[in-house]
């Protein structure tokens, strides 16, 4: 299986492209790792609540989630790129279940609004130019749409009263490449979505990783996540219970091209395809 990407004619602020003739494929936590495999440290009363919100408890770690000011606080990683706190976890509340293998939203979905979202460039936790330019891309993506949600970005550092804040957290991540975010909470988007290790990576390949944890953010979960076979694994990450809504107008079965697939590889284009846009008009 080979990915071709795809440049944009004003792609003029390129990271190092990666070699797009050695497949690369990883999760949007850690490239390469398996966290199925990861053991856990989390109490049982933790993993139990992981599992009634039909989430995967296997692999789920306790870490120190860093924000962009360089504070930190205790968040829980489930999946590879979903980071919650225990309170967001507690907060949330699936209804419906539908087992067909396609595009899939939780119920925890974004009232219609417009949703203030800044770059983030302060300090270690700034954007690059390159993950600058794919965040502009990103929203201009969702933007098209004209969908009930929309968004309208800045770049600085006064993150407090955003709806939403990207940034690059390398500095704490030190292995690996990708991204996290969480879901959406009391009709608003997860405010915090974290990149990281992308500099190896072409700007379309960041814009991939945004894209997709902006959709994490409103409410998507992994397309594949029945199984993860985008990551060569063949693990479902939810239970035999609610929170994974198959999306009318999308197709059963693996969708190799979707951007909310578990696992990128290095020749992303970083664009919706077909199907993402018609889940998203479903929703929004």
């Amino acid at each position: 299986m080979v990915f071709v990407s795809c440049e944009k004619d004003n792609d003029t602020n390129n990271a190092e492209v990666a070699d797009t003739n050695e497949v690369t494929t990883g999760s949007l936590e850690t490239l390469g790792v398996n966290t199925d495999l990861t053991p856990t440290n989390l109490d049982q009363a933790t993993l139990d609540l992981i599992a009634s919100k039909h989430l995967s408890p296997i692999g789920a770690q306790e870490e120190l989630r860093y924000l962009p000011d360089g504070t930190s606080e205790k968040a829980i990683r489930i999946e590879g790129d979903i980071v919650m706190t225990k309170a967001e976890l507690e907060e949330l509340e699936f209804n419906g279940y539908s087992n067909e293998n396609a595009q899939y939203s939780t119920n925890a979905l974004v009232s219609p609004q417009t949703i203030t979202i800044i770059g983030y460039t302060g300090g270690s936790q700034a954007l690059t130019s390159s993950e600058q330019t794919a965040l502009q891309w990103a929203v201009a993506n969702y933007n098209r749409l004209n969908l009930n949600i929309n968004f309208s970005l800045t770049f600085g550092t006064n993150y407090q009263n955003k709806d939403m804040v990207v940034y690059n957290n390398t500095v704490n991540n030190p292995s690996g490449a990708g991204g996290s975010a969480g879901f959406p909470s009391g009709g608003n988007p997860h405010k915090f979505v974290q990149i990281y290790g992308l500099s190896n990576y072409n700007t379309n390949v960041i814009e991939h990783v945004i894209t997709h944890e902006i959709g994490h953010s409103v409410g998507f979960r992994h397309t594949d996540y029945f199984s993860r076979q985008s990551c060569g694994q063949n693990t479902n990450e939810g239970t035999a219970g609610v929170g994974a809504n198959h999306i009318p107008g999308t197709p059963t079965g693996y969708d190799s091209t979707s951007i909310m697939l578990a696992c990128f590889s290095s020749g992303e284009d970083g664009e919706f395809n077909s199907n993402d846009i018609t889940a998203l008009n479903y929703l929004y």
